[in-house]
């Protein structure tokens, strides 16, 4: 008798209305996940989090399924997105690095030298069992739904790891970028295999989709991007170019540089909220899907203010060759859940197709 091949995660999600639009295919309706849905501004988010470190509680898989899980079924979103932070794979390869309230990322020994470079060792599975475990953990409970794995962009992470925090002028990364551009490029690439290994364990054990985060890369000028950072980025999204996985790659402040992100290896662009969803398509040409790009800001406006501009975003997504509905950056800690509650519906309500 002939035998079934065995259903995998991915099997499940294939004709997801998420991954139909990253692939630019057609959708029942726009598809709607939000950046940090699952955070802080959930009360259930705060009541299993309480007392627990930050990077703690990325590395505990029933937790980060929990976390995971919570805004999908009070929202009622198209996709989890993996509970998790950007300098986790860092913190794994044995970088002295916490998360402080307040601040954010902080490095006990920033990488200046190449001495220091030589302290960041290549990211294996091994490095990251959790990250596996979680992930299929999720896979099981989601099941038709998409998960998203992410990762954060090698320029992000080196800022992190070069000013030992997070910086708003970035002068000691663009110091060393143009000062020893040969130690820049060995850090990079050093990062680009972190963050394509922690990519592609993600998707390897069932993420549907993944996303490269490069928070501060709108830092930069394009002559900046397609000389020090462009490369990196391609190189971390193409470590998972034979899974079969959509590729998202998101940046803030990045209306310059979508066409240059888009080249180095994703399917969708995200959009921020500075650039409209039509002039990003117009920039990207046909063959980007597009993400975004409601301002986060907005999500505390009166209803009907929302609500138009919520259908505003549908409406030019239209024009898109795909479209994923999503904010312009992250949910912001003080967001009534409601009000994304709200905003899921009316996505789903305003772009049902017929």
């Amino acid at each position: 008798m002939p035998t079934t091949a065995p259903t995998t995660p991915r099997d499940l999600t294939r004709d997801s209305d998420l991954v139909r639009a990253a692939r630019r295919q057609d959708v029942g309706r726009t598809p709607v996940w939000f950046m940090r849905q699952a955070g802080r501004s959930l009360p259930e988010y705060r009541a299993v989090r309480e007392g627990i470190p930050m990077l703690e509680s990325c590395m505990r898989p029933e937790l980060v399924t929990e976390i995971t899980l919570q805004p999908v079924r009070r929202h009622g979103v198209d996709a989890a997105i993996f509970f998790s932070d950007i300098v986790v794979p860092l913190k794994a390869v044995g970088v002295d690095l916490d998360i402080v309230p307040g601040v954010g990322p902080v490095v006990a020994a920033p990488v200046r030298t190449r001495a220091d470079l030589d302290r960041l060792p290549e990211l294996t599975p091994d490095h990251v069992p959790y990250i596996t475990d979680a992930v299929e953990q999720l896979t099981r409970e989601l099941g038709p739904t998409p998960l998203i794995g992410f990762a954060g962009a090698p320029f992000t992470l080196a800022s992190y790891l070069v000013e030992g925090g997070p910086s708003k002028n970035h002068e000691r990364t663009k110091a060393l970028m143009h000062g020893d551009p040969e130690l820049w490029a060995d850090l990079c690439a050093r990062l680009a295999q972190i963050s394509g290994a922690f990519l592609r364990v993600q998707a390897s054990a069932g993420a549907s989709a993944v996303q490269l985060f490069d928070s501060w890369v709108g830092a930069l000028s394009r002559a900046d991007y397609v000389a020090h950072v462009q490369r990196h980025s391609a190189a971390a999204l193409a470590a998972v170019a034979d899974l079969d996985v959509p590729r998202i790659h998101f940046g803030v402040g990045t209306g310059e540089l979508l066409d240059l992100m888009g080249e180095a290896g994703a399917d969708v662009v995200g959009v921020d909220f500075r650039v409209s969803l039509a002039d990003a398509t117009r920039r990207l040409g046909p063959s980007y899907a597009v993400q975004g790009n409601l301002d986060p800001a907005l999500l505390f406006a009166p209803w009907p203010a929302l609500e138009r501009r919520v259908r505003e975003i549908v409406e030019e997504g239209r024009q898109a060759p795909g479209h994923i509905f999503n904010l312009g950056h992250g949910v912001l800690p003080d967001v009534d859940p409601d009000v994304l509650t709200r905003v899921t519906a009316l996505v789903h309500e305003c772009s049902t197709r017929s």
